[in-house]
């Protein structure tokens, strides 16, 4: 059977299904429980306010196989958005298939046809060999840029 994969923007329906990535990927890549409530409210929050950004959501056979966020930062040095790829979750057993480039490759071309992105950005954890490997097989480079935070 050949298998079919699209690539769509999310809507509200998707919510459940984005708050459980979020969730498992934060099990997975910090051990961490997440709080399904705020899960949940964190994922329609985006909806209700599409000025921050949006997700795209991949199907493998109409079961929904990933997803990703985008948020928007305004660079003023350029006058355009860098757009941020956030949250990526692809489930295990749609792993090492080629849907992130798929989705990568999506908002590439989404970015490129909106006019007002000057680029897309992303951050990944130091020991995560395997998604950097990705990335740089995709043409991404590492920044030259640090991250630092402060958390309230």
């Amino acid at each position: 059977m050949e298998e079919t994969l699209r690539i769509r923007r999310a809507d509200s329906r998707d919510t459940n299904t984005i708050a459980g990535f979020n969730a498992s990927m934060a099990q997975e890549t910090e051990n961490k429980a997440l709080d399904k409530d705020a899960t949940l409210k964190g994922a329609a929050y985006l909806f209700e306010n599409p000025g921050y950004g949006f997700y795209l959501i991949a199907e493998c056979n109409g079961e929904t196989a990933g997803s990703l966020m985008v948020t928007y930062e305004w660079s003023d040095w350029r006058n355009k958005f860098y757009w941020w790829v956030q949250s990526v979750y692809i489930k295990p057993e749609f792993r090492r298939q080629g849907i992130f480039r798929a989705m990568y490759e999506n908002l590439t071309a989404q970015a490129k046809e909106a006019g007002n992105v000057c680029g897309l950005r992303l951050y990944v954890e130091k020991e995560n060999k395997r998604a950097q490997a990705t990335y740089a097989e995709l043409g991404m480079t590492p920044s030259h840029y640090l991250m630092y935070e402060t958390d309230f």
